[in-house]
Parts: C-alpha cells; sequence; structure tokens
C-alpha cells in the first residue's frame, strides 16, 4: 500500500450544505447521516483511478456514488431503506446529466447479501467508501429556544427509517456486530489488495465520549482486513490559522452540559477516515468477474 498518504486532511472548508448546492438534489438534506462529499471526493482521488469501480454498501443518498462517477469512476451502492436508495439514483441520475462521465447503480436491501444484491462483481472493486450510521441522537436538524422564542428543542430529519431493524435504531454492541457481517460480505466484491475507507466520527453520548474509530477499527481488523493509515479530516474550516466552527448542535449542546459540570470538554471538529486493504492473495483472478467497469 506504499506510505501513508497524510495524516490531516481539510474538508470542512465549506458547509455541508454548501458543498452540495447544485451537485445534489435539495431534498438530499433531509438524510440524519450524510457523507461529507468533500471527504469522499478525496478519498476516491486518492485511492483510485478513472474507470476503476468504487462500492459502498450502506450508500444513504449516493455521496460515493456521486462523487466517483463525477472523476469519471464507476460505482456500485446497496441501501436498506427504499427511500434513500430512490434518492441516491435520483442524485446519480442529476449528476449523470451534468456531465459526470462515470455510471452507476444503486440497489436495495440488506448489504449482508452483497453477493446476491451485486452479481458479477466479485473481485472487481478497487475501494469500498462507507460510513456506519450513528443513530437519532446525534443527527438531524434542530431549532432551539434561542431561535424560535419558545420553550424546549424542535428536532427533525434524525431518523433514517422507522424500520426497527435498521442498525441506527441498535444499541453500539448490535450496530458494531452487523457492521462487521456487513464487511465480511462485501469485501468479495474488492479485488486482491483493495481499498476499504471507512469515514467514522467519536461523538458523546450523555457526556461520555465514545471511541466509535477505535471500535469500528477492530471490528475491521476481526473481519480480516489490513488497517494501513488513519487520516483526521476537518470538519472545520481554517481561514489563516482561525478555526471557522462547523460543530453540530449535538456536539455543542454536550460540551456546554459539560462545562456546567465543571469538565472543561470541547466540541469535536474531525471525522476520522480509517484505511484498509483486502490482503493480497491470487491477483490473477481479479477483474475477470465483469468487464463492463473497465471499459
Amino acid at each position: 500500500m506504499g506510505e501513508p498518504v497524510g495524516s490531516v486532511w481539510v474538508t470542512g472548508q465549506q458547509p455541508s450544505r454548501t458543498q452540495r448546492r447544485g451537485r445534489y438534489l435539495p431534498e438530499s438534506m433531509k438524510h440524519p447521516g450524510k457523507m461529507l462529499p468533500a471527504i469522499a471526493a478525496q478519498v476516491i482521488a486518492t485511492y483510485t483511478a478513472p474507470g476503476e469501480l468504487v462500492v459502498d454498501p450502506m450508500c444513504g443518498i449516493g455521496t460515493t456514488l456521486v462523487e466517483a462517477i463525477h472523476q469519471g469512476r464507476h460505482a456500485a451502492g446497496i441501501e436498506y431503506e427504499g427511500q434513500w436508495a430512490k434518492l441516491a439514483a435520483e442524485n446519480v441520475a442529476h449528476a449523470r446529466w451534468n456531465g459526470a462521465p462515470g455510471t452507476a447503480q444503486v440497489v436495495i436491501g440488506d448489504s449482508r447479501n452483497a453477493s446476491r444484491l451485486l452479481p458479477g462483481l466479485a473481485g472487481v472493486a478497487a475501494l469500498m467508501l462507507t460510513s456506519p450510521p450513528y443513530g437519532s441522537y446525534t443527527h438531524g436538524h434542530i431549532r432551539s429556544t434561542r431561535d424560535t422564542g419558545e420553550p424546549g428543542i424542535r428536532k427533525w430529519n434524525h431518523h433514517y427509517s422507522r424500520d426497527r431493524a435498521n442498525l441506527a435504531h441498535q444499541s453500539l454492541p448490535v450496530l458494531l456486530d452487523g457492521f462487521a457481517q456487513i464487511l465480511a460480505a462485501t469485501t468479495p466484491l474488492l479485488r486482491s489488495g483493495g481499498v476499504v475507507a471507512i469515514t467514522v466520527r467519536p461523538y458523546r453520548f450523555r457526556g461520555e465520549l465514545v471511541d466509535l474509530p477505535g471500535e469500528v477499527l477492530h471490528v475491521a481488523e476481526q473481519a480480516g482486513l489490513v488497517f494501513t493509515d488513519r487520516i483526521v479530516c476537518l470538519l472545520c474550516g481554517i481561514d489563516e490559522g482561525r478555526v471557522i466552527n462547523r460543530a453540530s448542535f449535538f456536539q455543542l449542546h454536550e460540551a456546554r452540559k459539560a462545562w456546567e459540570r465543571g469538565v472543561p470538554i470541547h466540541a469535536l471538529a474531525h471525522e476520522d477516515l480509517l484505511i484498509f486493504h483486502k490482503p493480497f492473495n491470487d491477483p490473477a483472478a481479479d477483474g475477470r468477474s465483469d468487464e463492463r467497469w473497465h471499459r
């Protein structure tokens, strides 16, 4: 895999909404846990070449797919929720209409059945880029008393779905076990030595720091992936050495509550990007499954 590509990426110079404006359909902002387009774009540019295949087994509204086809890669995504899969396909169509040269497909289903959902793609993909769901307590849109003048907090767009089987509704141990199963089922789609990139944030829940990146790293290694690099992707902006805060309401709320208790914590301003690769074995078998991704 070579030397690490760098420890810090400046990916938060523009807010998420600005990064998506015109590039994605407006309805995309309703998804509670979208991958930052700048992160996806830089991962794809760093670890793939034009014409190669990128897969995302939990593709949501299709950020991985859109950024891949804009760079002349091809993409395949699996999404458990029909409403988000439909929006992902619409975002892909929007990107194609705007001149994206790559192609992409979206299928609905549980990515633990990846071989059935994406037949013929075993050993083809150069990159798998994805992110696990975090749960409704770290995402969504907020209006507080300061915004509305009314007591209480109004929260919306914070549910992935109402299907209790969705991993976003599960406890952390169940979520991690499900994510391990997804990695095991989708790694065969990668060619020998193919890259797995996972974006994942630490977060605070009831005042406690949850090291979700550390948990995911352990799960991925248990699934047989080889850890390569850990990159800090900034969610804040940087302007002449000044930090432009883009922390979510949830993180700011946790920090304020901690300060009130006399615990001087700060809001998180980054997302971890964990890089792995599939072990090298039988490279002669790579890419024989489906030649359409190499045109």
